[in-house]
């Protein structure tokens, strides 16, 4: 996801005055902890501290009452393991509603149970069976879907659910973030062709857990499957979604239906689906074992003649990337569509990205200025963020700081180190402007009140800096090296800080705890002080 508030990567990274404190160095004493669930992640509220045992402890030097200390948020708890998703759907243009029906192979992720839990949020849920046999489920709050399985299922047996339903977006009260301004999931624009100039058409935002208004899933970062679209519309419009078109097949009322699969996992909040009468502008990347790739640009008709300047130095990316981290592009086709009244600046669905319209640009605008920074970072994530994804929203850094340091690695390869210096000083006081607003706080920072916190100058503009520094501190051959060896160790998995560190420890032999305390699991900054002096003699 690309942050515009945010986008724009701390140049100069020095060592930190102070070194980061763990998430427990608040808690003095024992802590009685009362769980509840939020409908993403586990949080922890410490909000009752035990006395008993503390008064021969009063009067000691340096002892202090204990301290409660606060939210903690965990990654979401996997009871059951997503296999593949398959969504046939449909639309009512007049409604703003979606038609579907969601096929889901799953599994135990380990403990036997005879019930699956998926989110699925404002749906009309019809009918669920599983091998034909009708299933009793529950969905009182409209926010999970609660299913009685036919038996009791091992971690071992496979099972497959089919769910009969209706997406209705516009009915469901919405939230948003600076970074993200709705959570709507799926969205109709102009549905109704009333607005002149607006082409009609259809979209999804599935970050952070909004893809679950328009289908049943494990709306987490830590769960992964396969995916399979059937996306019927009327033949005048194109579709766009994750994974390659397999086929097109006419039907007798006159509409169409599109079958494409992404045959590799990735996670829930990265499925994507668009529908438009977009134009689709063609290239190519050539993979380094010679074979060919599609890069796909859907642009609305008027801007075709200016796609492939806008969009044209994606192959080369692609190219620099793969060769720089040692991992060829990890998806089989990469597709990048413009769509109107985006509700954030671009987001990285797995092959499939979706950009604002502010990237429309005439010829003549785009020699004052142009997107590539944009484009980097969405391409980026393809690597960190979709094949390899942070497993909760603490850890979102993970995804967005690699993406935002990839805008520094492009600047330096393709307009020198000067430009890549000053972009990244643009970038640093996006952070400071930042912490002086809204607070500084760790990098990794499990006690975010929402996980919508998580999109700010912390994760995006600061992350880049350190690893920035942390490039500097081990040299290039053992921070690429290292970052290879997350990705290949890690990949079409979900990971946490600290599968990097020890990615890069075991690469360099060095621990590098020291370093991931301060600076990921820490808050601050460098502070620099300068005095300055004149000779008499020269005045100098």
């Amino acid at each position: 996801m690309n942050k515009i508030l945010f986008a724009v990567s701390l140049s100069l990274i020095l060592f930190s005055c102070k070194s980061g404190k763990s998430k427990f160095d608040d808690v003095d004493g024992p802590v009685a902890e009362e769980s509840y669930y939020d409908g993403s992640e586990y949080q922890y509220d410490t909000t009752e501290i035990y006395e008993e045992g503390y008064d021969e402890y009063e009067g000691l030097e340096g002892f202090d009452e204990p301290k409660v200390r606060g939210i903690y948020n965990s990654s979401r708890t996997l009871l059951t393991d997503l296999i593949h998703t398959k969504l046939e759907v449909s639309f009512d243009w007049e409604k703003s509603q979606m038609k579907g029906k969601a096929t889901i192979t799953a599994k135990q992720h380990f403990y036997a149970s005879d019930s699956l839990i998926l989110d699925a949020k404002g749906m009309d849920v019809n009918k669920v069976e599983l091998n034909g046999k009708v299933l009793t489920f529950n969905y009182t709050d409209s926010l999970k879907l609660r299913i009685k399985l036919d038996k009791v299922y091992t971690k071992d047996e496979k099972y497959t659910v089919v769910i009969d339903y209706v997406s209705k977006p516009e009915e469901r009260k919405t939230g948003g973030s600076s970074a993200i301004t709705s959570d709507k999931g799926l969205y109709f624009i102009n549905p109704k062709g009333e607005i002149k100039g607006k082409m009609p058409q259809i979209w999804t935002q599935g970050e952070t857990e909004a893809n679950s208004v328009w289908f049943p899933t494990i709306d987490a970062p830590n769960a992964k499957s396969t995916q399979e679209m059937y996306i019927t519309v009327a033949d005048k419009y194109l579709t766009l979604s994750n994974g390659k078109l397999l086929d097109s097949k006419k039907n007798v009322d006159g509409s169409r239906t599109d079958h494409w699969k992404q045959d590799l996992p990735h996670a829930p909040y990265l499925f994507m689906m668009a529908v438009g009468e977009f134009k689709v502008i063609k290239d190519t990347y050539v993979r380094q074992d010679g074979s060919k790739m599609d890069v796909n640009y859907y642009v609305e008709p008027e801007y075709e003649a200016s796609a492939k300047s806008i969009f044209g130095e994606t192959p080369n990316m692609i190219k620099f990337f793969s060769q720089k981290l040692g991992v060829e592009f990890p998806w089989d086709k990469y597709s990048q569509i413009v769509v109107r009244d985006y509700v954030s600046g671009a987001m990285e669905n797995t092959g499939a990205v979706i950009f604002g319209d502010f990237v429309y640009k005439t010829e003549r605008e785009l020699m004052d200025a142009n997107d590539q920074s944009t484009v980097a970072h969405e391409l980026f994530h393809h690597w960190f963020g979709d094949l390899v994804t942070c497993e909760s929203w603490a850890n979102l850094p993970l995804n967005e700081s690699f993406a935002n340091y990839s805008q520094y690695l492009w600047d330096e390869h393709r307009f020198g180190i000067d430009e890549a210096d000053y972009q990244a000083e643009q970038e640093a006081n996006g952070y400071f402007d930042n912490g002086m607003s809204q607070g500084y706080h760790n990098l990794i920072w499990y006690s975010h009140f929402d996980k919508e916190d998580m999109f700010d100058g912390h994760s995006y503009n600061k992350g880049g800096r350190i690893l920035h520094m942390l490039r500097n501190y081990l040299g290039d051959e053992a921070f690429f090296k290292g970052l290879n060896n997350y990705l290949t160790t890690n990949k079409y998995k979900a990971a946490e800080v600290h599968n990097l560190r020890m990615a890069f420890e075991e690469v360099t032999g060095e621990d590098l705890n020291w370093f991931f305390d301060q600076w990921f699991l820490g808050k601050g900054h460098p502070i620099v002080f300068t005095t300055q002096t004149i000779n008499p003699e020269n005045q100098q």
